[in-house]
C-alpha cells in the first residue's frame, strides 16, 4: 500500500477501463490533475474528457502531458494488469524509475482508514455494489463508490458525496482478476458467487476458491462477512458471518417470490427483521439475492427501513446488466454483459420467465480465448436455452490467439434449433431474417457497439 500524499499528478495506463476510470474520476474530483492512455476511444473516455481528464489513444510517450513527466516526484502512474508487457509507454516509465503501481494498490490506498464495504464474486458483484450505493443515496448517507459498471440511476461508475460533504464510507467492487481484491481490508465483505473463471490466472477452480477464502480472511476483526449460501465460505473467528439466499435457511433470505406484470415481489428475512411486499425495479431472482446482500450490508447504517422499499423499487440497474433497450410493438430487446456460462443461463432463464412462450434469439460474443477453451461445454449448455443463436468470433481483449480455440467450440456444444457463426458487420442482416419476438445481446467484449445499430434498426423497421 502506498502513501498518496506526495502526488499531485495521476497518469492512468488503461484509463478507459471501468475500474480505472472510476479511480481517475476520484482523483479528478479531489482537484488533482489526471491524464491517461487507452487503446480505444469510447463513450466512457469521451465522458472523462468532458470532466477534464486528458486522454489519448496512441502508445507514444511524446503525447503524455510534458509537465507530468517533468514533475517526476509528484507523478503517480497507475496501470491495469491488462496492459501488454511490450507497451511502449509502460516500459519507458518503468525504465526511467517513475513510481508505477497497479490499480488494485491504488484502490487499497484510497480506502485505507475508511469504513469499506467491498463486494466480490465471480458474478453479481457490480449489481450488488450498485444496489448498496443506491440504498445509501436514498438514505442520504454520504459515501464514495467505485463501481464495475455504469449505474443507470446516476449515469456513472463513480459516486462521491455532495460538494459540501466528505465521507469515510466507501463502497468498492472487489475484483478477483489478478488477485486484485487481496489488497483490500474491508469492514464489511460480500461474496456473491465463487465459480471457476480466470483460469489463465488461477490455474484451477480450487486455487480460485482459495483466493476467495483469503479475501474473506482480509475482513477486519470485528467486521462482517456476508456470503451467498452456495459459496460455502466460512467467516474467520473474529468476524460475524451471515449467509443469504433466495430461499431455505440462510440468515438473510427471501420468501414468497412472485412475478406480477413483469415485476418481482418478495418478502425479506433479515435475521430477526421481516420486510414484507418488497419489489425491485429490475427483473430476476438473482437480483433479489443481490438486494438481500445489499440490505444485509447497509441495515445498521440505515435508520428507516422504508429506505429499503424506496431504494429497491427505484433501482434501475447497471448499464449492460439486463438493460432494456427496446420494448415496443410486440418486440423486446435486452442487452447484457454476461460472459460466464452461469451468468448467461441466469439471464436467459429470467427472459423466459418474463416472456413465456416468446421466441428468443441471442447474439453472443465470447470473451477471451482462454475462457472459451475452459468453458466451451458450459457456454453451449447455457446458450441452448435460446431458440436461435447468432454467434460472433471471440473477442481477444488482453490475449493472443490459442491454436484451435474458436467460437466453433461453443457452436458444436449448442443445441439451439437455429445457430450460425457470423462477423459483427453481418449480425443485423441475419437478425432481420428472424421472426423472434425477444432479442438479447450477450458478452463483455465490444458487442456493446452493436446496441445502438440494433436499436436504430428496430426503431426504423418497427417504430419508435
Amino acid at each position: 500500500m502506498i502513501d498518496l500524499s506526495p502526488y499531485k499528478y495521476f497518469y492512468f495506463l488503461g484509463v478507459g477501463g471501468i475500474g480505472m476510470s472510476a479511480l481517475a474520476r476520484y482523483f479528478n474530483s479531489r482537484g488533482f490533475e489526471v491524464a491517461g492512455y487507452d487503446r480505444t476511444q469510447t463513450e466512457l473516455t469521451d465522458e472523462l474528457e468532458k470532466e477534464g481528464i486528458t486522454c489519448h489513444f496512441i502508445d507514444d510517450i511524446e503525447v503524455v502531458p510534458p509537465h507530468f513527466l517533468v514533475n517526476k516526484s509528484s507523478l503517480l502512474v497507475i496501470y491495469t494488469p491488462a496492459i501488454p508487457k511490450d507497451h511502449l509507454e509502460f516500459n519507458y516509465l518503468l525504465a526511467n524509475d517513475f513510481k508505477i503501481i497497479k490499480r488494485a494498490e491504488a484502490l487499497a490506498s484510497v480506502t485505507k482508514g475508511k469504513q469499506t464495504i467491498a463486494v466480490a464474486g465471480t458474478h453479481g458483484k457490480t449489481s450488488t455494489a450498485s444496489i448498496v450505493s443506491h440504498i445509501l443515496k436514498t438514505a442520504d448517507i454520504p459515501f464514495y463508490a467505485f463501481l464495475g459498471g455504469v449505474s443507470v440511476n446516476y449515469k456513472t461508475n463513480f459516486i462521491a458525496p455532495d460538494a459540501e460533504k466528505d465521507s469515510d464510507l466507501v463502497v468498492v467492487e472487489a475484483d478477483e482478476f489478478d488477485r486484485s481484491f487481496l489488497q483490500l481490508e474491508p469492514d464489511i465483505s460480500i461474496i456473491t458467487a465463487v465459480e471457476g473463471d480466470h483460469l489463465d490466472i488461477y490455474g484451477s477452480e480450487e486455487n480460485m476458491r482459495d483466493a476467495f477464502t483469503a479475501f474473506a480472511n482480509k475482513t477486519k476483526s470485528g467486521g462482517t462477512l456476508i456470503t451467498h449460501q452456495n459459496t460455502h465460505i466460512s467467516a474467520p473467528d473474529n468476524v460475524t458471518g451471515l449467509t443469504y439466499n433466495n430461499s431455505g435457511n440462510a440468515d438473510i433470505r427471501a420468501e414468497d417470490i412472485q412475478i406480477k406484470d413483469g415485476k418481482y415481489f418478495f418478502n425479506a428475512i433479515l435475521e430477526d427483521d421481516k420486510l414484507q411486499d418488497l419489489t425491485i425495479g429490475i427483473p430476476g431472482v438473482h437480483n433479489i439475492e443481490n438486494s438481500l446482500a445489499a440490505m444485509a450490508a447497509t441495515r445498521f447504517l440505515v435508520d428507516d427501513k422504508q429506505v429499503f422499499y424506496k431504494a429497491l423499487e427505484t433501482f434501475r440497474g447497471v448499464h449492460r446488466r439486463f438493460e432494456m433497450i427496446y420494448n415496443k410493438n410486440g418486440l423486446v430487446y435486452i442487452d447484457d454483459y454476461a460472459h460466464h456460462p452461469t451468468e448467461i443461463r441466469v439471464t436467459l432463464q429470467t427472459i423466459k420467465d418474463l416472456y413465456p412462450g416468446k421466441k428468443l434469439v441471442g447474439i453472443f460474443q465470447p470473451h477471451l480465448f482462454s475462457r472459451t477453451r475452459d468453458f466451451a461445454k458450459g457456454f453451449g449448455e447455457s446458450l441452448s436455452l435460446l431458440d436461435e443463436l447468432i454467434l460472433m468470433p471471440i473477442y481477444p481483449a488482453r490475449e493472443e490467439p490459442i491454436p484451435g480455440v474458436t467460437s466453433g467450440l461453443i457452436f458444436e456444444q449448442t443445441q439451439a434449433a437455429y445457430k450460425k457463426i457470423v462477423n459483427k458487420e453481418d449480425v443485423i442482416n441475419i437478425l432481420a431474417m428472424s421472426d423472434a419476438q425477444v432479442i438479447v445481446t450477450i458478452g463483455a467484449g465490444d458487442i456493446d457497439r452493436l446496441v445502438k445499430p440494433i436499436k436504430h434498426w428496430l426503431e426504423t423497421t418497427y417504430g419508435k
